[in-house]
Parts: structure tokens; sequence; C-alpha cells
């Protein structure tokens, strides 16, 4: 319909915007767009937009966007003595990703992002840090340190190109520290914003999705190898996403394609005695198929997404084709196939003489996997042999966070003595952060996701959560001090008041925003649940934990 008006869009995709004047006009003189068409979705944009257009239509041409004093400020510390239109002219023609973005988009990618100095040898990031940005290099150089202590292994990235891929991609820790090689100006975008900018400008993706690609497969499959030797293989690699549960390869099934794992988790599973036995378990960064596509032969597990995923499809041929040019290559393919076998062999031996033993590990994992632990950056355990059920964990919390717990310890799934209660996991790739309006969620130095004060209650978190841990809720009156209520009774005691008791004591009622856990961010001593336990039975564990459970690293699992 908009079409039809002759209004041009920045790209033939589908979701793209028109591209628009800084005065929000259309290519057709007289027409203009605002608000979620314009891809400002949020009601205080389209009102200013709509002041703005306005303005300019009565003759107002002198008239600056609203945001032009935030931009002015964010880029004032950087050399060079330019204003806000002669910056984004700069950085656009500087970095090739964002060339084709209009003034209008820049301004929107801008406001949401950080501009970034760092001088000659400085660290960017250290290897194992949480994040998920995704950073452009506007001027200079940085030296990506894949081998911790091998400064001769570092891969120099060049101005224009972009770096964090794999944080972004993956959701795990970064992989590698990374330093300026000389004085440099970076663009930083959190995860949301890279996502949305790949969403909606599509040589923008293309360029991102190649590069992420090629450096993937450049970093799992080790030394030795260049981008050069990766072109056959690039041309025939694709991405496939899969829902939960779904699964990538069949056991019996033909086919030599090899996948690499972009993002999410897989288990590894094989029919032993006419029933499903869980073998191993992979996650970002590892590779899956690897077995047909060196020997030939059919596939000999079926594995299966934990949670969705993503992961990098390559042709068989083509990487056989390398292979053969390679040798190198082969063999370290070939020292991880005997790994994975000798876990298949001692699966199966166990089976023939300890079949419950299996089947009760099989059991273990896939509920682990099914309750979100193949994702989890920092979930709450508790042990249900040491559990007395005092509920100081759910007291401690809402202490800690204005009356309000984050948990639910007697709700949630449990298996054996394994309770996982309605916390929230810190998802690799939160999906509660796909769709925040007012970008009021975020994730933290030590990868916790947490909620500011910017949330407006639209309850799309809750929708998205797949385990629903995350409520809107009003927070509670400040109660009296915990001394009055032990001597005189004064107030509702430890942990979260009733609603009854907020309702009575409530000035003014407040609005409902998001609650959710946030790790104790910021409270001295960690996680107030485990620290209230007086039995040891709630521990905190990060996905490395379900991994070596998962793969019978843990002895007493």
């Amino acid at each position: 319909w908009v079409e039809s008006f002759g209004v041009q869009f920045t790209s033939p995709a589908r979701n793209a915007y028109p591209a628009l004047t800084p005065q929000f006009e259309t290519s057709v003189p007289g027409i203009f767009c605002i608000g979620a068409l314009a891809g400002y979705p949020l009601i205080k944009h389209c009102m200013n937009q709509g002041h703005d257009v306005v303005e300019f239509i009565q003759g107002n041409t002198e008239l600056k966007p609203a945001d032009e004093p935030i931009l002015a400020e964010k880029f004032a510390a950087l050399p060079g003595g330019r204003d806000v239109g002669q910056w984004f002219e700069w950085i656009q023609s500087r970095v090739p990703v964002l060339a084709e973005l209009s003034p209008l988009q820049m301004r929107e990618y801008m406001i949401d992002s950080h501009v970034r100095t760092f001088h000659a040898g400085a660290t960017v990031f250290e290897r194992l840090s949480a994040g998920d940005s995704l950073l452009f290099i506007a001027q200079g150089s940085v030296a990506v340190e894949v081998e911790p202590g091998n400064s001769a292994a570092a891969i120099v990235i060049p101005q224009g190109e972009f770096f964090g891929e794999v944080g972004l991609i993956s959701g795990k820790r970064r992989g590698a520290a990374v330093r300026a090689v000389e004085d440099c100006i970076l663009i930083e975008m959190s995860r949301t914003l890279a996502l949305r900018l790949m969403g909606s400008v599509a040589g923008a993706k293309r360029v991102i999705d190649r590069m992420m690609t090629e450096r993937q497969l450049l970093q799992t499959f080790g030394p030795g190898l260049t981008a050069a030797d990766l072109t056959g293989v690039l041309a025939t690699a694709t991405n496939v996403a899969l829902k939960p549960n779904e699964v990538l390869i069949t056991e019996g099934d033909e086919g030599t394609d090899l996948f690499v794992i972009r993002m999410g988790s897989f288990i590894v599973e094989r029919t032993l005695g006419g029933k499903p036995t869980f073998l191993s378990y992979v996650s970002a960064g590892q590779f899956v198929g690897e077995m047909a596509a060196v020997t030939g032969g059919r596939r000999t597990a079926t594995v299966k997404a934990t949670v969705k995923s993503e992961v990098t499809k390559i042709d068989g041929a083509a990487f056989g084709a390398l292979l053969a040019a390679k040798p190198a290559l082969l063999a370290r393919l070939k020292a991880t196939m005997d790994e994975r076998q000798k876990i298949n062999d001692f699966t199966e031996a166990q089976k023939d003489s300890f079949g419950s033993v299996v089947d009760l590990h099989t059991r273990t994992a896939e509920f682990m996997a099914a309750n979100g632990l193949g994702e989890a950056t920092d979930v709450l355990l508790i042990d249900e042999t040491l559990c007395v059920g005092c509920d100081n964990c759910e007291k401690a919390c809402a202490d800690a966070h204005d009356g309000l717990s984050r948990l639910d310890r007697e709700s949630g799934k449990t298996y054996a003595h394994l309770h996982v209660p309605t916390s929230c996991r810190h998802c690799e790739h939160p999906s509660c952060m796909s769709d925040c309006p007012p970008n009021a969620i975020h994730r933290g130095a030590d990868g916790e996701v947490t909620v500011d004060s910017s949330c407006i209650g639209c309850g799309n978190c809750v929708r998205f959560c797949p385990y629903g841990v995350i409520r809107l809720d009003k927070t509670p009156p400040k109660k009296p001090p915990l001394l009055s209520w032990l001597l005189f009774g004064t107030g509702p005691g430890p942990g979260e008041p009733s609603h009854a008791w907020s309702e009575k004591h409530w000035k003014a009622t407040p609005p409902k925003h998001a609650v959710k856990c946030d790790m104790c961010a910021g409270i001295k001593g960690g996680a107030s649940c485990v620290r209230a336990c007086p039995t040891g039975a709630a521990i905190r564990v990060s996905t490395e934990f379900f991994g070596r459970v998962a793969n019978r690293q843990v002895t007493d699992a």
C-alpha cells in the first residue's frame, strides 16, 4: 500500500523501512512517515516525530531533531571537531556495513550505540569476559589473541571491519582477548541493536553473515587455515535455524554434510537395545556429522536441538576437498572422531552390563536440557535431599530486591532429587530481549540479564520467556526494620509482603514492571538465595556444568 504511492524503501527486503530524510519525508514530496513505519515503535518517538514534521511543514526548516544534543555529546570527546551530520558521513565512509543506512537510520542506531576510543596497546576486552555486543572499527586496527600468551598468533582486524561476532551469535563468553594495535575509534552495538541491523538492512546482513561464517570456521577447525582455503566451503555454506527438540541428523540416514553450531546446543543419541540412549552434549563452537563426512556411510547417531539453535551446514563434497588439501586438518578431525567413538563404545559397553545406569544418565541429561540448562549461563538448582522447605531462599531474595522475590522454590520441575525452581536462567540468547520496546533488558558484565528502570510494563518479556520466570508486579511499600518486627510484630516480616498489606500501606499505587532474577548484581557476597540456604541445598551453575554432567565429566553426577 505504501509502495503504491511511489514511496521507496531502503532495500527490497519485506522488513525494510522507507527511505526518509532527516525531516521524515519520503521519496515522494509531501508524504511523511513516522512511528513504527519509520522504524520507531514507541509512542514517545511518534509524538516527537509528529511535532517535528508539523513544524517542518509550517516552514520551520531550522528545527533540529530532538536527539541532536544527545548525539552531539556522544561525539564531543572525539578528535576532529565535526558536527553530528559530518560524523555520520565520516563513519559511513569508513565502515562499509553501515554505508547503506539512511541519515534517519544512522540516528536510530547511533543513539543506542557507544562510541569508544582506545589508545595503542589498550585492552578492548579480555578472553572469557561476558559480552555479546558487536564492534565496528571506524579508525585504527585491533589484534585478536586467539592463543593466550602467544602474540605471534594474533589476528589483526583492520579499519572498516568488525569483531565480537562470536559472543553475538553464540551468546557465550568472549573466545579471545582483543587489544588495540593503534589508536582506535570503535562503534559498539548491543546484541539487540546488531540483530536489528541485520534484520532490516539486507546489505549489512550479507556482509556480517559471510564474515561471521568465515571466522567461525577458521576458529572451529584450528590453525593452518586461511580465508582463501575456505573459498570453496563458504560457497556451499548455508545457515539453518532449528526449534527446540527439532532433529538435525537422524541415525541411519544417508548424508555427508557437516554442521558447525553457531548458537544453541544439541544432544547426541543412539538407539541401543531398542531405546534412544544419550551419548553426548555439544554446544556453540563445536561441530557434528564429521563421521559420515570423513568415512562415508550412514549416520551413526541422532542429533537434535535442546533449545532454539542455528547451525552452518557445509556441503560434504566441498569439505572433503578441503580435507584432501589439508592433511593436518584431517588428522585433527580424526582425533576428535576417535574421542567421540570412545564415548560411544563406553556407553554401548555399559548398556550391556549396566543398562539402568545408562538409562538414568539419559533421562537426567534430557531433563536438564528440557529445563533450559543447555543455554543457562547461571541457573539455580536445589538438591531435594537437602532442602527442608524453609523458604529462606525466597525470603532473602525478596529482602534483597525491594520486597519482591525473583524465584518460586515450590514451582518448577523435579527429576530424582534435582529440582529446577522458577528462576531466571540468564540464557545465552535471552528470548526476553527479543522485543523490548524501551530496550530495558540488558546483559551485565558478569553475564546477568537485568531489567532497568525504563521498563514500561508492556509484558513482552513475560510472553517471550519460555520458562515462565518473569512476572509483572508492583513494588511493595517499604517495610519497617527487621528489629521492629522481631520485638513488636510491626510489619509483615521477612520475605515478600502480602498483597493486602501492600494495598493498605501504599500512598499511591505504583505501576507494574517486569520482575526477574538479576543474579544479585551489585550485592556483596553474591546470590542471596544461595547464601541464605541453611543446608547447602541451593547452588547456582552454568552451561559448563551441564556440559560436564552430560558428557560424564562429573563423577558423582
